[in-house]
Order: structure tokens, then sequence, then C-alpha cells
């Protein structure tokens, strides 16, 4: 054999002896830090992701969607949600791709003399549940919405508690129950009772005032669903792979077998009995007690109205949760997601109108939720009437999810939606806790941003007035204007209808 050919064999060897070397480094670096849940989770082949993200940013205006494009957030969003849970601020250069001519889209209407630093003031909190025996004192507009462990894995539900803790926002438990994982840190929670009852029924599947004492004890609040965005009438779903023993404990169920939620409420079937129900708990616990719904119409809204006026204050709600259509859950027919319930662009002032009009707004705190994930989603939500914002697929993005839309499968690849305790050591408690928080803390503190620019002292001062919204190219028009201020009839005796 030829020296050349001796010289190559040792040159492509060295090569592929080096190449092994470099793998072997990178394997060892992904699978021993603690940042990229893909990168734990996949070394070495996951950090393609981001080598592709990063090159998207430079070749996507050839080969790749607009930011603005896919559903259900599209990649601006997403990106936002990290930088932001990161740490990195909410910077960007050479301008925005937000399209200003898409209706629906929304403008904030800045002062001409914007708030000095030392004009600004701080936030107030806002009490639930001034009636109650133990109010509900929360200090931040933005927070965690209902989330069941089961749905989400031990690991992120650590995280979110963590984070909530560290950042001063409350967690609602989903419909799931309250979990051990719940007491393990000092966070305020609300406590989410499901259409089955989990952890707060007797054993014939009713409510236990024993339980809602105990419960009572650990929790902030009572929240009653009666629907949510993704599935309007359908009551929640929890694939049977991922009801393990640990989950079946907690929600007093068989393991192994799913786990379907009735459609509804079985002791409520009318507004009576919604509010029979909001009472009785609030009186047995002390705390304050209010409801989740999406909604079709006024229908419901005018019958809720006159009962509260019927039976009487101490009768009403403490809160009511919003929810859109376009709110997600971690498993849910695609008919119900795509077609029923209205968005909470509806829906919203459907309801803040609703209660004005019958002289109910100011004794029910209103909570808005449903894909708002943005500080500017958030500052929409208080100028229309919210009192309080939640996400729950916004902090799921905080704890590193990639929208990989497996949620009801076990098999996510971060980590966030499985039980595959390989899959779940991608995801560092300590390390998505601290995004957590970071990402609540910058949510509320860019609504203080939008707030000051509007020549306001904080948000909690927004008015209708505050935005605009986009009609058409070249047109829009102040929200106070699409949605005039509603005079409230304290006894009314027709039903409220928002003007066409």
């Amino acid at each position: 054999m030829s020296v050349l050919a001796n010289w190559i064999i040792i040159v492509v060897g060295g090569v592929f002896i080096l190449a092994a070397i470099i793998v072997m480094i990178m394997y060892i670096q992904d699978v021993t830090q603690t940042q990229h849940a893909i990168r734990r989770n996949y070394p070495v082949i996951g950090r393609m992701r981001y080598s592709f993200e990063r090159l998207g940013e430079y070749f996507r205006q050839y080969f790749f969607a607009h930011d603005r494009e896919e559903q259900p957030f599209n990649r601006a969003t997403r990106s936002w949600v990290y930088r932001t849970a990161k740490g990195l601020g909410g910077m960007l250069g050479f301008g925005s791709t937000q399209d200003f001519s898409q209706p629906g889209g929304m403008i904030f209407v800045n002062s001409a003399f914007a708030k000095l630093e030392e004009e600004k003031i701080p936030m107030p909190s806002m009490v639930i549940g001034p009636r109650c025996d133990k109010p509900f004192e929360a200090p931040m507009v933005f927070n965690i919405s209902g989330m069941s462990y089961g749905a989400i894995s031990a690991p992120a539900l650590r995280s979110l508690l963590r984070g909530a803790a560290k950042s001063s926002v409350w967690l609602n438990t989903g419909e799931g129950g309250l979990a051990p994982l719940h007491t393990e840190v000092e966070a305020d929670i609300i406590y989410q009772i499901g259409t089955a009852k989990y952890g707060v029924r007797d054993l014939e599947g009713n409510l236990s005032p024993q339980r809602l004492t105990e419960v009572a004890s650990v929790v902030k609040a009572f929240e009653i669903k009666l629907s949510q965005g993704a599935k309007p009438g359908r009551g929640g779903v929890l694939p049977a792979i991922k009801v393990t023993p640990e989950i079946a404990a907690i929600r007093g169920i068989t393991p192994g077998q799913i786990s379907s939620s009735p459609n509804r409420h079985r002791d409520i079937g009318n507004c009576d009995e919604l509010l029979e129900t909001l009472h009785r708990i609030r009186s047995i616990t002390g705390r304050p007690v209010g409801f989740k719904a999406v909604y079709g119409s006024e229908r419901f809204l005018n019958q809720l109205c006159d009962t509260i006026q019927r039976r009487g204050l101490d009768y009403a709600p403490d809160f009511m949760t919003v929810d859109g259509g376009e709110g997600g859950t971690g498993a849910a027919p695609q008919v119900l997601a795509d077609h029923v319930g209205l968005s909470i662009t509806e829906s919203l002032p459907m309801v803040v109108d609703a209660l004005s009009a019958y002289g109910l707004r100011d004794h029910i705190r209103i909570i808005a939720s449903g894909k708002l994930t943005t500080s500017a989603n958030v500052a929409w939500a208080l100028c229309m009437g919210a009192d309080f914002v939640v996400s729950a697929r916004g902090f799921m993005f905080a704890l590193g999810c990639i929208q990989s839309l497996q949620c009801h499968r076990d098999t996510c690849p971060t980590g966030i939606t499985t039980h595959n305790t390989r899959l779940q050591k991608g995801l560092v408690v300590a390390d998505k806790a601290e995004r957590v928080a970071n990402y609540a803390k910058w949510v509320n503190h860019e609504v203080n941003v939008i707030a000051h620019s509007c020549g306001l002292s904080n948000a909690r001062e927004f008015r209708r007035e505050h935005v605009r919204i986009v009609q058409k190219p070249g047109m829009s028009m102040s929200l106070a204007d699409l949605y005039p201020e509603v005079t409230p009839q304290i006894q009314r005796q027709t039903p409220f209808k928002r003007p066409a």
C-alpha cells in the first residue's frame, strides 16, 4: 500500500476519532445541563431544533411561514414567552412583525404625556370575596389557570408552584384534586371543583362537607367548573395511560382506566341550584367561591342575574371566570374545540356589560381566560373590564413547551404533560420554576408599562377608551365606542341585550 494511502487512512481515522470525541462531549454536556428539556431528553440530535430555530430567523423569508401564522399559537408569541421566561426581556430589532391592518388588532392609546418614573404608583392588590369570613387578597392581575395533576407531570406542577410562590401569583388546581405536591411550598391556590368533584366528594359522589373543610385549610378560594373553553358540554378527560396509581388515589378512581367526568354537575341543573351550591360551599369553608364557564349567548347571564336579584347578594358568586372558546386542554373532542363556545373577545364584554346592567359589577370579580398569554392580551382584558387574567398554555411555554400537540398521548418531549420518567428528567424543577416566575413577573410588569404609556399610574386604571380595535386597513375604533358603557338598573325588568 502506498504512503499516500496510509496517510489517507490515518487522517480519516483521526477525523472519525475526533468526531466521536466531539459527539461524546456534546452528549455529556446535554445530559448534564438543566436548562433545555429537549437536549436532556434527546442528547446531541436535540441541538438541531435550536439550530433550525436560529437559522429560521434568517431564512424564513424563503422557506418558512410568517412568524405570526401557525396555530394555536404562532412563532412570535411563543418566542416572546420563551424570551421573557429566560429573563431576556421583550426587546426586538428592526421593527414589529405585527400586521397593523389586520381586523381585530389592538392599538393602545398612548398619551402625549406619559407618566414619569416618580409618578408611577404600584398596582394595588384586589380582594376577592370581601363578604366572606376569609377573603382572598390577590396581589397580581396575571395568574396561572387550571391544570390538573395528571394532565401535567409532577416536575411541571412543582415548577409551577415554586414559580407561583416566587412571583406572588395564584395557581388553580384544575379539576384533578389537591395533590400532596400542592402543599410542598406555600403558594396561593384556587381549588377547582369539576363535575366529578374529585377530592371533595363522598363515597356517593356528592360534595363532602368534611373534605371541603380540610381543603379549605390549604386553599384561598374555590371555583366550580361548569365548562371550559376547549370542550363546552364535555367533562374532563384523562387518558387511561395517564391514570397512574398515584393519580387514581388522589381522584378516587381505578388506575389504568380513562378518567371521564360527567358533562355537567348532577346537582346543578339551573341557576338556583348553582347559587345554592356556591352559598353552601362558602358557608362551610368561609372562602370565596365562584364559577368558570364558557358562554354562548346572553340567555344564561340574564337568568343568572335575575336569580341573584331574587335571592340576594348572599347567594351571588364572589367571582366569575370567563373562558373563551379558544381555550385549550390536554384532551378534547375536536368538534367541540373548533365549533362550540364564544371567543373571549366576544364573551368577556358580554359578561361585563350584563353584570353592569343588573347593578352587580361591583360585587363580582371577573377573571378572563382563553389564549391570553402576552402583556398586550392582559391589558386588553383589563380595558374591557376584567379584574384578573389567567393563562395555562402561556405558563406551559414558560416551562419549555414546544407545541408538539402531544398532550393527550403521554409522549410530551419536554416532560410537561407526560408521566414517562425518562421524558420527565428533561424538566429540571429549579430552572423551570425560575422561568415560571420570570414570565409571571414580566407580564405583570409590562401591563403596567403599557398603562404608563397611556398616561395611567398603573394597570388598574385601564378603561375601554385606552385601546382601539382595528376594523379594516387604515381604520380603528375605540373599544368605548364598540362597547358603550352600560347604565346599571338595579332591578332590571327586561333581559340584557348588547346593542348590535
